[in-house]
């Protein structure tokens, strides 16, 4: 299986994605008058979770480029197993390692752009709040996903055999 290393990084990558994606710690506070964590979709303090009033933009682009990170990332994790399973597949593994890539980067600028304007959003508060776990879950998956890119390429360039070629009779 030429692909394995692409698929395996692929699925590890969406997986987190998802949950980086979904879960409401990008930021914490923690406090003698107890916690505080921010995601992409709710606000958790005191006891209590419940959607972000007034998101700022910069929030909006973030979850925008997430999920089409997650849009993509489906796609190409999709397209890959259908080229390991294929007996042509150089083309669908091509497919697979550029979808798969331009999610990594996707969520890279999503993760960029919530790392450059959030200390801004935060303003002097921002001595209190710190980077979470959803966070850096999502740079691990952005890395992932990237990787897997890659190896669906570098495996559809590297192959050899002759049932791999776009050629039909080949």
């Amino acid at each position: 299986m030429p692909a394995g290393g692409g698929l395996l990084c692929g699925a590890s990558g969406l997986g987190l994605l998802l949950a980086a994606t979904a879960t409401s710690s990008w930021l914490q506070r923690r406090g003698p008058g107890g916690g505080a964590s921010i995601g992409l979709w709710r606000v958790c303090g005191g006891g209590h979770c419940g959607p972000q009033p007034g998101t700022p933009v910069l929030w909006e682009a973030t979850r925008v480029l997430m999920l089409l990170s997650v849009l993509m990332a489906t796609a190409g994790l999709a397209m890959g197993l259908c080229a390991v399973a294929c007996t042509a597949w150089r083309v669908r593994a091509r497919a697979a390692g550029a979808t798969l890539l331009l999610a990594g980067i996707l969520a890279l600028l999503g993760l960029g752009l919530y790392t450059a304007g959030t200390p801004k959003l935060l303003g002097p508060a921002r001595a209190a709040w710190r980077f979470s776990w959803s966070y850096i879950l999502g740079w691990v998956a952005a890395a992932l996903i990237s990787s897997a890119g890659l190896f669906h390429l570098c495996s559809a360039h590297k192959d050899p055999s002759p049932e791999s070629s776009e050629e039909v009779g080949a």
